[in-house]
């Protein structure tokens, strides 16, 4: 049998994954934000009050990154931390109300900018795309598990 696939849709990704990341960086930078910082707020913007480690599963960050990012987020006053009631040795973080107001607005333009980059896409291609990505995800989920 031929070999169907070179090292091409690899690199292509991978390609498009930093080009992607680095027009965010670039956006969410006139925030005074880095891409992770924006990531715990989309988070919680999203999902409300979340623990630490609930968070970092989310966005991929390890647990000792992000309780500097953390750390970074209530010092400029958009995220407050909380006890967790049923587990004392867990934290909440939710927005604050600083946080809320930043995302309120931050939101809307980054839900354009991600709009524009797959602006050329008709539904089908889309559609595709999602397929084809969805694939490769569960297919390197069960290499790793191998």
């Amino acid at each position: 049998m031929d070999k169907i696939c070179s090292n091409q849709p690899y690199l292509l990704l991978m390609q498009t994954t930093k080009a992607i990341q680095e027009c965010i960086k670039a956006n969410v930078a006139k925030h005074e934000l880095s891409v992770t910082e924006f990531s715990v707020l989309e988070v919680l913007f999203h999902k409300g009050t979340q623990t630490i480690h609930e968070v970092g599963s989310s966005i991929l960050v390890a647990s000792g990154s992000m309780t500097y990012v953390v750390d970074k987020l209530v010092q400029k006053g958009f995220l407050e931390r909380n006890n967790c009631p049923g587990d004392r040795r867990a934290i909440h973080i939710s927005l604050s109300g600083q946080g809320r107001l930043l995302m309120d607005a931050l939101i809307p333009e980054h839900q354009v900018l991600i709009d524009s980059m797959f602006a050329s896409f008709n539904h089908d291609e889309v559609n595709s795309l999602i397929d084809v990505l969805r694939k490769t995800k569960k297919k390197v989920q069960e290499l790793s598990n191998e």
